[in-house]
């Protein structure tokens, strides 16, 4: 009697142990969708978010047109983002937004989507598609959404992106400055300047424009990106830098764009100063 029990016990364990290995692996089928939601959910809350996943793709596998299937595809791409899993996210949320444009939670798939780009944004020295990708899909969120919660955050972390954007092309610039391939290092410096001027990178390119045209014999164009150094940040070292390097150049009013008296007078008064 004892052994028929104990067998019995046995039994119904390996069923239980069967039926949670089942739904573990994603063999949930015929279950309702708010059943399927409410594992998943459940999953999601112990932190157990690619199970979690998993089971909200399983309801909008099952059950597409539900209004489950469009919670499923928001919280499946935020539990592949917790996992950082950035590719299956974006795919979650990119579904999101093309299935259901006009949905109140639209705005926070973006900013999600802008986000996982944004997290695979790595140093200077690497391929920045990501950093590409983050920066359009986070403008979107701001030029769709202004007055959304999330455009704070997006605006911020737009400014960052542009600061690692410039930061990229100032490390190429120095690159070929650095073996003296002055017109590669030129292209890179204005790209900072014109692109990315209100970045911290942007002093920084104005100097290594002075120092790449003195390097050409191009004097003038030294002068006048000298002028906008000093101009728009008289306080930075870059400026003083920059003094340092046109100090001995000869220069000539009748042929310089800026006008040598009034250089020596800008460039002389902010170091005296």
């Amino acid at each position: 009697m004892i052994r028929k029990f104990s067998l019995t016990i046995s039994i119904l364990l390996v069923i239980v142990l069967l039926v949670g290995c089942s739904q573990d692996d994603g063999l949930l089928d015929d279950m309702p969708a708010e059943q399927l939601y409410t594992m998943a959910m459940a999953k999601m809350e112990d932190r157990n978010y690619e199970k979690a996943a998993k089971v909200f793709d399983e309801v909008d596998r099952q059950h597409p047109y539900s209004k489950w299937a469009t919670k499923a595809q928001l919280m499946m791409g935020y539990c592949y983002y917790q996992v950082q899993k950035y590719d299956r996210a974006v795919a979650a949320f990119e579904t999101f937004i093309q299935l259901h444009p006009g949905h109140a939670d639209v705005d926070y798939a973006l900013y999600m989507r802008g986000v996982c780009y944004y997290e695979q944004i790595f140093n200077v020295r690497r391929d920045q598609k990501m950093a590409v990708y983050a920066y359009e899909a986070l403008v979107e969120v701001v030029k769709r959404f202004p007055n959304s919660r999330y455009g704070k955050d997006a605006r911020y972390k737009i400014d960052l992106v542009r600061d690692h954007m410039a930061g990229k092309e100032m490390s190429i610039g120095r690159y070929y400055l650095k073996r003296d391939a002055y017109l590669s290092a030129i292209n890179r410096f204005r790209t900072v300047v014109e692109r990315y001027e209100t970045t911290a990178q942007a002093p920084e390119a104005l100097h290594r424009l002075v120092e790449s045209y003195l390097s050409l014999g191009l004097t003038d164009e030294a002068q006048a990106a000298a002028a906008v150094l000093g101009n728009n940040y008289p306080g930075s070292h870059w400026y003083a830098d920059s003094y340092y390097l046109l100090k001995g150049v000869d220069l000539r009013p009748e042929e310089s764009k800026v006008g040598a008296s009034w250089m020596n007078r800008l460039l002389g008064k902010r170091l005296e100063g």
